[in-house]
């Protein structure tokens, strides 16, 4: 059903996801710190290159960048596009 391409596909979304995640801990952990930040613009490029769950799942779970409006909309607007691009190429 898959082939190479899908699955390698599908291994980078998943990794660029837990990156996301991960980022998102490492960011809040550092705010609590008070020590250097990532800065948003790699979050935010972390969720527009595919990792879209995995930056909004670290909102939700580590309540960080939930007052930013640019997060709030914008996270979910890339993975609601994300989830249309996935389903358009992996339907054909």
């Amino acid at each position: 059903m898959f082939d190479k391409l899908d699955n390698l596909s599908m291994g980078f979304i998943l990794f660029m996801n837990v990156v996301g995640f991960l980022l998102m801990g490492i960011d809040k952990y550092k705010a609590k710190k008070k020590l250097w930040r990532i800065p948003e613009k790699v979050l935010l490029l972390t969720a527009l290159f595919g990792g879209a769950v995995g930056v909004y799942a670290g909102m939700l779970f580590f309540r960080h960048k939930t007052k930013h409006w640019y997060f709030v909309i914008g996270v979910p607007a890339i993975l609601i596009a994300e989830i249309i691009i996935a389903l358009f190429i992996f339907k054909s």
